[in-house]
Order: C-alpha cells, then structure tokens, then sequence
C-alpha cells in the first residue's frame, strides 16, 4: 500500500490493477489528486474506485481531466450526454456488451487512451470484468518472438462487429435489447497499427493485437495471419496476466486502453445490469 495524505492505492493482484481509496470522483479534483489518479493509472494499468455516486455531467467532468472523450461511431449514446454510452443487459438479454478479449475501438487511427465505467446495477452474482496486462504479454514472450514481432504491423478493422453483417449489428438486435448498436459500411474501413506498441508515457513496450477488432498483418491475407493471431491472442491473455473485478453499485474502473485488454464475463442470464461509459481518446499507436 501507498499513502499520500487521505489517498491510498492497494493492489489487488500481481499482475495489474489497484483499488483507490480516499477520492470522491463526484467531486471537482484538484491537479496534486488529478495527478495521482494518473500516475497509479500509469503505474497498475487500471485502477478501481467503490462507492461512488456520479451524475452524468460529473462522469464527463472526471473522463475530461485526462483528454478530450469519444463519440462511439455505431453504439446509441444517452440521451442529451453523447459522450456516455448505456452499457447494459436485461434480464431476458442472452448477450452481453464486450463479451469477449478487446482492447476499445483499436479501429480507429487514435484509439482511446482508456475508458472509465461506472456501474448503477449490478446482478447479484457474476457480471465481472477481467483484464489483462499487455507489457506482460510482450516481457515473456521468447528473444526470437519479439525480434519478428517488433517490425511487424497488423490491420485493424470494426467490420466483423460493427459491419452491416457484423456480430454486434446481426445477432445483438434479439439478443441485447438493453443496448442499440448499428452497423455502418463505413465500418469496413481498416487501419494499420504496430503489433508491438511503446507507451507514449511509460515507454515500455506492450503487445498490441486483440481478437476483437485484429483480422490480418499487413501483406498477409487473413488465413495466413490467423495461426500466429490466435497464438497471441491466447498468449496475452494468460491468467498470469490478469486480474478480476467484481462489480458494485457505485463501483468505477478506469482502464489503460494502450496497455490492457478486458473481457466483460457473461455469467448472469437473467439478471439485469447497468453501467455508464465514457472514452478517453488517445494517439496514434507507435
């Protein structure tokens, strides 16, 4: 544990992740608590908050204090607040929003710096978030791995979700009524980032390919790239990697976007939950 004055920071496992205690994020932060949140963001790759009660207007007042916020291209936002999405699953929902490893929106040319999710329902058991630290994935790989990984660059597309015939466009409109996501041609575009990033704060590098939104390396079809994509997708995910969270209301996770995967655990058939999310953009990966 750390401690400057009433601010805490515990981890809660080996691999990343700390609970921060002592902030009321409904609260308008001074720059010294607006500087610690970065730096145990920056040092645990995501960070948790429990208790917390924020109206919509403080959410985005939180998510700003770190960068300008992302308009979501395919996903309904709230009413009046379009930098908020309603991340949520009904009780007679059988799919869920994230239900699989991603990093966010990796299609675009400056994916999110991170995201901050708030959570006002949550069922009374499952519904958890797990994540995985990416500069790990990339540390235990083999010498021979990250010297062919490092030159190599890998396309990234929302065609396979948000497309017309996408997965989220297709089967989520029976099957995820609480949530409204439209496909988009505009979807099929693709965008090329390195496999291995360097942070732009840390430095240190961190694997960059997530089976989301990562379909191919460039100059290679996506059949050829697939035996090494499904390797590192299952390499980085390892759960020496990870850590888990369990969900509260009031509860907020603030993850490094460049940095970690997530996966939002759909083991709650039949019981609602409801969240708020806001983006923070980044830059371009290099």
């Amino acid at each position: 544990m750390s401690l400057t004055q009433d601010i805490a920071v515990r981890p809660i496992s080996g691999a990343l992740g700390a609970m921060i205690e002592g902030v009321d994020l409904g609260r308008d932060l001074d720059n010294r608590t607006a500087d610690l949140i970065h730096k145990a963001l920056l040092d645990h790759c995501v960070i948790f908050f429990r208790d917390q009660k924020m109206t919509p207007e403080q959410h985005i007042a939180f998510g700003r204090r770190f960068g300008t916020l992302n308009v979501h291209d395919y996903v309904k936002a709230m009413d009046g607040h379009p930098e908020i999405i309603v991340v949520a699953k009904n009780e007679g929902d059988t799919k869920n929003f994230g239900g699989g490893w991603h990093s966010d929106v990796t299609y675009l040319e400056q994916p999110a710096l991170g995201s901050v999710l708030y959570c006002l329902e949550a069922p009374a058991f499952g519904g958890d978030t797990v994540f995985a630290n990416q500069y790990l994935a990339y540390d235990r790989l083999s010498s021979g791995m990250k010297r062919m990984l490092d030159g190599m660059t890998a396309i990234h597309t929302a065609r396979h979700v948000y497309g017309p015939q996408g997965r989220a466009t297709t089967s989520y409109a029976e099957s995820l009524k609480a949530m409204k996501i439209v496909g988009s041609t505009e979807a099929e575009g693709e965008i090329e980032h390195p496999v291995v990033r360097t942070h732009p704060e840390t430095g240190r590098k961190c694997l960059y390919v997530n089976q989301g939104f990562t379909t191919r390396f460039k100059d290679m079809t996506e059949a050829e790239s697939l035996p090494l994509l499904e390797y590192l997708w299952q390499h980085c995910t390892q759960p020496e990697f990870t850590c888990r969270f369990r969900w509260e209301p009031g509860s907020v996770a603030f993850w490094d976007n460049r940095a970690v995967q997530h996966y939002a655990l759909n083991d709650y058939q039949g019981q609602r939950r409801v969240m708020h999310r806001v983006t923070v953009n980044g830059d371009r990966p290099v």
